[in-house]
């Protein structure tokens, strides 16, 4: 299985722009080296109390990067009014966090890189990064703020090193594997 796709950075993509997408490669990178050499079954496997497996953590990252991606170019529409989820809409949600029957580590990583793919196409395509739209309805943003597409890409860049930490520590779990050292 290539880990390694989507790592380099479009050479069409300087200043900025390339920084700002080599470092999400990077972190990308980090995240999908966890699921080396796994299979299907220890990939969804849960080694904390918590739902977080590393399948279900690349499922999560991908539906993030795919969503605020949205957001960039759509704005809050995108995404939706959080505030008014209903009990199905969040169990949806958490099944991000799993694998579920059926799914495969390679479904999976595709679909993440998929989802990269389209990230650096967008990115490199945008006539501004101050470019920006009201954040979405939800009880975790304060009410009328705004992100630019500089703001949001950093927050992509956040949450995919958030949890490429969250996924060391699972695989390490796991069977003694680490990312580092």
């Amino acid at each position: 299985m290539n880990t390694t796709k989507n790592a380099p950075t479009p050479t069409l993509t300087t200043g900025e722009r390339a920084d700002l997408l080599e470092t999400l490669a990077k972190h990308r990178q980090f995240l999908r080296f966890t699921t080396r050499d796994l299979t299907d079954e220890r990939a969804g496997q849960r080694t904390t109390v918590s739902e977080l497996c590393l399948g279900g953590l690349i499922k999560h990252v991908t539906s993030v990067e795919r969503n605020w991606v949205d957001f960039i170019q759509n704005g809050p529409s995108a995404m939706g009014d959080f505030t008014a989820m209903t009990e199905e809409d969040w169990a949806r949600r958490a099944d991000e966090f799993r694998m579920l029957p059926g799914e495969t580590l390679a479904d999976v990583l595709a679909a993440y890189a998929e989802t990269a793919d389209r990230t650096t196409e967008v990115v490199a395509a945008l006539p501004d990064l101050d470019a920006s739209h009201p954040l979405p309805k939800a009880p975790w943003f304060q009410a009328d703020a705004r992100w630019s597409a500089r703001r949001t890409l950093l927050h992509i860049i956040a949450e995919t090193a958030q949890h490429a930490g969250h996924a060391d520590i699972i695989r390490e779990s796991l069977d003694g594997a680490k990312s580092m050292g």
